[in-house]
């Protein structure tokens, strides 16, 4: 079977699944080159509210195709970049499945996650180190933010992998699940997410993940705008008359 990623929607999320069984789901250079159309192309896609990632088998991603390095080491790490900053722009929440090895690349995509649910028995490494390559800056500012400097460096420095439960105390990830349970968790948190408001969930991450990068004025502008969608969706009016009527609400933001 050749090397890909695979997609499915249903129920309002969109499945991408990192497929290179040979080589536990390393990513090749034509893979991360795919990521970033196909992410857009869902994100324009009005039938899908949030993202799951997630590997193929019993392994998320063993990182980047280490034939890509010594094919062009400069080439793969761009494409891994633009990969990660495609998947951390996708609108919608986004949550990473996570079985076995998440390490280097794999943990790059993970982080550019909004969350991420694992199984117990998946271990996490960010391990540049160990091959001489020097980890991107995006990649390495977003790895501190989610899990602060120390962890980070520990992390860089050392290339050595961890477990779940540590990648849990450190933030790294959100939720070990014991195994067999972690399907049906993130299917019941899907479900969860799919029946709030979008216009909060998009909102939200734009603001989580954003206004360390804007002026005052900016961030301002930005709350402004939010506010008017708000209004002019009617997703306020429509949650607190379901919250007073003890029903579901129906939020209709974005319209059409």
């Amino acid at each position: 079977m050749e090397p890909g990623l695979k997609t499915h929607v249903s129920d309002g999320t969109a499945t991408v699944t990192i497929s290179n069984l040979g080589k536990r789901n390393a990513m090749t250079v034509p893979m991360w080159r795919e990521l970033p159309p196909l992410l857009e192309r869902l994100a324009g896609d009005r039938g899908v509210r949030q993202l799951v990632l997630t590997g193929e088998g019993t392994t998320f991603c063993a990182g980047a195709d280490i034939g890509a390095l010594r094919e062009g080491a400069g080439e793969s790490q761009g494409l891994a970049v633009a990969a990660e900053e495609a998947l951390a722009a996708f609108p919608g929440p986004t949550l990473a499945v996570i079985r076995g090895y998440c390490v280097g690349g794999g943990c790059q995509l993970a982080a550019a996650c909004d969350l991420r649910f694992a199984e117990e028995g998946a271990l996490f490494g960010v391990t540049p180190a160990k091959l001489g390559v020097v980890y991107p800056a995006s990649a390495t500012r977003r790895l501190v933010r989610l899990i602060g400097p120390s962890a980070a460096k520990y992390l860089l420095f050392s290339g050595e992998l961890i477990d779940g439960a540590r990648a849990l105390r450190t933030g790294l990830v959100d939720e070990v699940l014991p195994e067999g349970e972690l399907d049906k968790r993130v299917a019941d948190f899907t479900a969860v997410l799919a029946g709030r408001s979008l216009l909060t969930q998009t909102a939200a991450k734009e603001f989580a993940d954003g206004t360390w990068d804007v002026s005052p004025d900016e961030a301002e502008e930005r709350g402004a705008y939010w506010a008017a969608q708000a209004r002019e969706s009617g997703d306020t009016v429509e949650g607190a008359a379901a919250f007073l009527e003890r029903r579901a609400p129906r939020f209709t933001w974005p319209a059409g």
